[in-house]
């Protein structure tokens, strides 16, 4: 039974954590519509080159999409950004059933035998922020936040990034349809 439980109670949580929570900003007067070039002003750093790697593609190959070319000196200046951080839950799971009544009419009643056993589990969370700034006045025209649990494996990881950006840039450049 507390197999059971213990299942029905994550399963929810793990659709959560493989689905990043994506959000996305732009300047209301920039115009969009005549950026056709950009450069990186900032890669990504710290952690794992392979992931920063897969960013970097990532990010490229959705820009690109959307008809733009990387260039020395583009319209638009890409600043990306990771940060991790740990996080913890705790599960506490409770056996044993109460005894007699609740409450103040029948007393506070006896607790019947059982137990309580508390999981600690300790997981990583990971932000990916992804800035873009017109070269010309050198303010920011666009931001897009993807935050989500890391996963352990690396091809899972791949996968939640995949899912980040798509979802990043699904209405991109702004004011245009998914």
């Amino acid at each position: 039974m507390k197999t059971l439980l213990s299942l029905l109670f994550l399963a929810p949580m793990l659709a959560v954590a493989a689905t990043p929570k994506v959000t996305t900003d732009a300047d209301p007067s920039a115009s969009f519509g005549t950026y056709k070039t950009y450069y990186w002003a900032l890669e990504p750093e710290g952690g794992s080159p392979l992931v920063n790697q897969r960013i970097i593609d990532g990010i490229n190959a959705r820009l690109a999409a959307k008809g733009w070319t990387i260039a020395p000196q583009g319209d638009v200046a890409v600043a990306a950004h990771v940060s991790t951080s740990q996080r913890q839950s705790l599960d506490t799971f409770y056996s044993g059933t109460p005894l007699g009544g609740w409450g103040w009419r029948g007393g506070w009643g006896a607790m019947g035998m059982g137990t309580a056993s508390t999981d600690v589990r300790t997981y990583e969370v990971g932000t990916l922020i992804v800035d873009l700034f017109d070269t010309r006045t050198q303010k920011a025209i666009w931001r897009g936040t993807a935050t989500g649990t890391l996963p352990s494996k690396p091809d899972k990881v791949d996968a939640a990034l995949d899912k980040g950006l798509d979802s990043m840039f699904a209405q991109f450049p702004p004011g245009t349809a998914k």
